[in-house]
């Protein structure tokens, strides 16, 4: 665990002074044992979601424990969860939110583990996305650091046992309505037991070679954008002609840029179809909506455009 927070510090933040997300379980708690035990000065940020009783009590405790790993500071971070999206997608954007506020430039260190990147990975082959949605989670996407990526699980338990610290256990960690639950204690145990075993880290590897891969291409890709720029619009002749998957990379950081949102891979390729498939289609809605208009993607006079509606 030690290790692997020096590794990751002397790569991302060689000042050593970080922030940590603690919720009080064993990922996170061991996390900070470690920061603690690595990095100059660590701040415990608490995130007290309120949605089980007691949530205030477990929080406090958190900041306790974080004091006595040898934190400089412990805030807890009492937020609303009330966004759209259902409770596991709200409560995130509100953890985040929070955690991004009270951060004052330092990264955040999350105690994601292999683990959970093995479980990112299926549910995103489930959504059949694309290589993107299958690239789980990157070590460090500024401000969020994962320096525990390389590790199981068990490793955070074992060594919250040997430092005789009690971890707080999640109730909604084992509620089978939540599908990342289910894809923890059915899915996964069955893959292993069915494949042999190693299941979980081939998925890791898996995301990490697809990363590496999509970074190459993005960095195409942004070249490719500026060739084919032409004002806000872009030249259909630059796009006609490239590989697929550069031409929907190009079209996909085009339309986020311009406010599209949620974009899914039915909508890259039906925009992509206006440039490869011409038959004077009309637009395609790309999200972005507000104020009782949307965001549509079309072909005019050899070039994509975008328009509200």
């Amino acid at each position: 665990m030690r290790r692997a927070v020096r590794e990751w510090l002397g790569r991302y933040a060689p000042e050593g002074v970080v922030a940590v997300a603690l919720s009080g379980g064993a990922d996170s708690l061991a996390l900070t044992a470690a920061a603690c035990a690595e990095a100059d000065a660590v701040d415990a940020l608490i995130v007290d979601h309120g949605l089980q009783a007691g949530s205030a009590e477990v929080a406090a405790r958190a900041a306790t424990q974080a004091l006595k790993l040898g934190c400089r500071s412990a805030q807890v971070l009492p937020v609303t969860v009330e966004s759209p999206g259902g409770p596991e997608a709200a409560a995130r954007q509100a953890r985040y939110a929070a955690l991004d506020e009270a951060r004052q430039g330092l990264p955040v260190l999350l105690g994601h583990t292999l683990d959970d990147q093995a479980e990112t990975v299926l549910l995103g082959l489930a959504r059949g996305s694309g290589a993107r949605s299958i690239q789980g989670m990157a070590e460090f996407d500024a401000p969020w650091g994962r320096p525990l990526l390389g590790l199981r699980r068990n490793v955070t338990r074992e060594l919250c046992g040997d430092l005789g610290m009690d971890p707080w256990e999640d109730p909604h960690n084992t509620a089978p309505e939540f599908t990342r639950v289910r894809l923890r204690a059915e899915v996964l145990p069955l893959l292993e037991e069915v494949l042999g075993g190693g299941v979980a880290a081939a998925l890791a590897r898996t995301a990490a070679q697809l990363r590496e891969d999509g970074e190459v291409l993005d960095g195409l890709a942004g070249e490719l954008l500026a060739d084919a720029r032409a004002g806000d619009a872009l030249r259909i002749e630059t796009l006609a002609t490239v590989a697929p998957a550069l031409r929907r990379r190009v079209i996909r950081g085009w339309l986020l840029e311009h406010g599209a949102k949620s974009l899914t891979d039915s909508n890259l390729r039906a925009v992509e179809a206006l440039v490869t498939q011409w038959r004077g289609q009309g637009g395609v809605a790309v999200g972005g909506s507000s104020g009782g208009t949307r965001l549509v993607a079309a072909r005019e006079h050899g070039r994509l455009i975008l328009r509200s509606e």
